[in-house]
Parts: structure tokens; C-alpha cells; sequence
């Protein structure tokens, strides 16, 4: 497993997780993984982050949902967007997978499952309504470039599927 966080200072972890992801708004940037570190530098709160995939057009907005979250509180904050290492899937928390799954996207799979199931080989992806994984792959690409769109053969409902990436 990719190294996840490097340190994150316990006060400002708590308005860290006040921050939601704009494009999945149950889940935290904590929970989501793009927090790399967080300290406190000469009176600054400097907040480390990693986007999900290069050029990742949420980036903008998560910066200034930091800044302003940092504001409330009375705390100049700086952001800094850092490339490497690369975001991962794998950091995503054991809670932001669960919240994923009850807001109603398949959390991602390990690597080689992943590709299994995008390939349309084997039934892998596990419905987030009725937990069959008698699903079948609509598209590999659904609302967003990091999702697949799936549906389940039990119950018929569509949904998101999180792409595996490392």
C-alpha cells in the first residue's frame, strides 16, 4: 500500500474534516485521501494536498473550501497542491469507503479485481443498494472520469462504480 498521510496536526484535522469533496459531498477531503499533511507554520495552517488525477477541476474549489474553513476559525490558511506522489485509491479512509457505499457508489475494488470487472470478465462489484454483486458493467465510463456506470441484474438499479487507480 502507497504511503498515505505524513502528518496531519490533530487541531487542524478537525476543520480538515469539515471540508466535504464538491463532487461526493458525504465524504471529507480527509476521508477522500487528498490530504497529505497539515501543520502549523509561523501562524499559517499548511495544508498539503494531492488531487484525485492530474488536472482534476475540483482542486480549485477544495483550496478555497480550506481557506474559508480556516477563516472561521480565525486561522490564515496556505494550500499547497503537490503531484507526487500520485493519489491513490488506496486512500482513501475505511469510513469515506463506507459513506461511498451508502451515498450509493461501489467503493473501488484491489487492482486486479478492478480490471476484471471493467473488462466485463467477472461479477465483482458489489451493488451499494442490495449488496448483490450480480452486476454488469454499462460503460466503463460514467459521471465522472473516475467512475464506471454498472447495474445490478437484482434489484435493476444503476450506479457509480469508483475506479481502481494507482
Amino acid at each position: 500500500m502507497t504511503e498515505q498521510l505524513t502528518h496531519i496536526d490533530p487541531k487542524l484535522f478537525e476543520i480538515l474534516e469539515t471540508v466535504s469533496d464538491p463532487e461526493i459531498p458525504v465524504l471529507s477531503i480527509v476521508e477522500m485521501g487528498v490530504v497529505r499533511s497539515a501543520q502549523m507554520v509561523e501562524n499559517v495552517a499548511e495544508i498539503v494536498i494531492t488531487p484525485t488525477y492530474s488536472g482534476c477541476p475540483a482542486m480549485d474549489v477544495i483550496g478555497e473550501d480550506i481557506r474559508l474553513a480556516f477563516k472561521q476559525k480565525g486561522i490564515e490558511a496556505k494550500v499547497v497542491l503537490v503531484l507526487s506522489p500520485a493519489w491513490t485509491t488506496d486512500w482513501i479512509t475505511p469510513k469515506g469507503r463506507k459513506a461511498l457505499e451508502k451515498y450509493g457508489i461501489a467503493a473501488p475494488l484491489e487492482a486486479e479485481a478492478d480490471k476484471e470487472a471493467l473488462l466485463g470478465n467477472k461479477k465483482l462489484v458489489k451493488c451499494p443498494q442490495c449488496q448483490s454483486t450480480n452486476t454488469k458493467l454499462v460503460s466503463q465510463f460514467g459521471s465522472t472520469a473516475c467512475k464506471a456506470l454498472f447495474q445490478c441484474e437484482d434489484c435493476l438499479e444503476p450506479f457509480d462504480y469508483f475506479k481502481c487507480l494507482k
